[in-house]
């Protein structure tokens, strides 16, 4: 049996910036072997699998090497493929059943807003060789227990987009499975800008992230005393994402290009 498979860049609106997911809407159910097989294939840092259900989608992402709990880019693009694809009405609310729970999106315009929980961090002692490994002071560190991310803060946006991380070691760090770092913004109309590693998720540096963006949101609406954001994720491809913090919910706005759309023959 074929397979339609759509390659989308997410967190942006120009075509080889933002973040790759591919999406495959699945007719039915697939097993877990070859969806992890398909996301390996793929060699993207998500791939998304969707499946109809009577109030909506279920939606899973794998990288190459696991599958994850959540992922903001590949849900908006898997939001944009249904829209793009006809699955949805544009005026249709897109509902995902996923391990994170329930997750909507809505079209606005040309952006897309996906209601997300908040994963705030708790403060603690950053791992004592943090500093070694990324070559610059760490200002404030912390971590959600639930997604398993650190989230450390820098002095600069400059640092932030310098950083050279060592990634081996960054690998053999206890019990972390992705690491933000994240400073202020000095670039005019951005409040803060991140980039985002997961080494042990097999992606190194990942190039736009939504699930990070449910961390930083609450951790710079404490310091910066407002509840909507304008982010950078400094990554060499680079993005855009909107940011408003709800209480226990965070709003994610993006843009999405498809730029490929093929079809696995097994």
């Amino acid at each position: 049996m074929t397979q339609q498979i759509v390659q989308v860049d997410a967190f942006t609106d120009q075509p080889f910036l933002g973040n790759p997911a591919a999406v495959c809407v699945l007719a039915e159910a697939r097993d877990d072997d070859w969806m992890q097989n398909v996301a390996r294939e793929m060699n993207l840092s998500e791939t998304a699998f969707l499946r109809r259900e009577n109030s909506g989608f279920s939606l899973r992402w794998f990288t190459p090497s696991t599958e994850v709990r959540l992922c903001g880019h590949a849900t908006l693009a898997s939001a944009h493929v249904l829209w793009e694809e006809g699955y949805l009405q544009e005026d249709e609310e897109a509902r995902f059943h996923t391990l994170s729970g329930l997750l909507t999106a809505r079209r606005v315009g040309n952006w897309i807003h996906m209601d997300f929980p908040a994963e705030p961090t708790q403060p603690e002692p950053a791992p004592s060789d943090l500093e070694r490994l990324l070559g610059v002071p760490v200002l404030s560190f912390g971590r959600s227990a639930r997604l398993g991310y650190a989230l450390a803060e820098i002095g600069s946006e400059r640092e932030v987009r310098r950083l050279q991380p060592d990634f081996a070691r960054l690998r053999a760090l206890p019990d972390i499975k992705g690491l933000i770092v994240t400073a202020r913004a000095s670039t005019p109309g951005f409040d803060f800008v991140s980039r985002f590693f997961a080494p042990t998720l097999g992606v190194d540096e990942d190039p736009v992230t939504g699930s990070a963006h449910c961390c930083l949101g609450p951790y710079w609406s404490e310091r910066l005393h407002k509840l909507d954001f304008q982010a950078c994720q400094a990554s060499a491809r680079g993005g855009i994402v909107q940011v408003l913090v709800e209480r226990d919910r965070v709003i994610l706005g993006g843009q999405a290009v498809t730029v490929m759309r093929g079809e696995f023959l097994y």
